[in-house]
């Protein structure tokens, strides 16, 4: 009976716990730096999965937000650093992305409900004019509160995951998590039927959304591009 992990941590646990027991993951960093696989085409041992490109596409957020959020000068980056592998490659990719786009950076850490209160208190003292909040599990469970003071804030800010823009978060863009995980089912099935993880290779999602909220821009006084709704793959209203 194969095992289905999901984020770095459970995967790597799992790992730890048996070389037996097929294992199939399903990770937002490149398993073979997290060590999970020693090759994405050839797997080798009792694990293989999915890796749904969580921190690769800071760049490409960045992008996004100063394309909504043209006037940005200064972004708040917001990480937890109990994920600190997370957050080191959050943070690396942010910027040199920052750097090249000519992007002031400021690292903001969180890693409970009360810390996430601090943070946005010294949002206004830091005179950030946007937010970019880093993929991470624990702000995914806190998305209520990350929205909500966003929102009180008046601070725009992009996330990973459609969740925050289904809360009244302004845009998100990431990995369709839903076909990485219809992915895990699909290859738990097989070592199921007798296939061997070694001789499944790590699929990497390709399938990505753009998620904006339409309402949330009107309240903080942004006009969405043209250029934005014409490749959004859901403008909520």
């Amino acid at each position: 009976m194969p095992v289905a992990t999901g984020g770095p941590a459970s995967a790597m646990a799992a790992k730890a716990a048996t070389t037996a027991i097929p294992i199939v993951f399903n990770v937002n960093e490149d398993p073979v730096s997290l060590g999970l696989v020693p090759s994405l085409a050839r797997p080798g041992g009792n694990l293989t999965g999915i890796n749904f490109l969580g921190t690769d596409l800071a760049a490409k957020r960045l992008e996004l937000l100063r394309e909504l959020v043209p006037r940005a000068a200064r972004v708040a980056v917001l990480v937890n650093p109990a994920n600190a592998r997370t957050a080191e490659a959050t943070l690396r990719d942010a910027e040199a992305a920052a750097r090249a786009m000519g992007l002031e950076i400021r690292v903001l850490n969180a890693s409970t409900s009360r810390e996430i209160n601090a943070t946005f208190a010294g949002l206004g003292r830091a005179r950030s004019d946007a937010l970019f909040v880093g993929g991470d599990g624990f702000f995914v469970s806190r998305r209520v509160q990350l929205v909500n003071l966003a929102s009180r804030h008046v601070v725009p800010a992009i996330y990973d995951a459609r969740q925050f823009p289904e809360v009244g978060g302004l845009m998100s863009y990431g990995s369709k998590i839903e076909d990485a995980w219809r992915q895990v089912g699909v290859y738990a099935g097989r070592v199921l039927k007798g296939a061997k993880p070694a001789d499944l290779p790590v699929v990497q999602v390709t399938k990505f959304e753009l998620v904006i909220n339409a309402e949330t821009a009107r309240m903080l006084d942004l006009t969405i591009p043209p250029t934005l709704l014409s490749v959004a793959d859901e403008v909520i209203e």
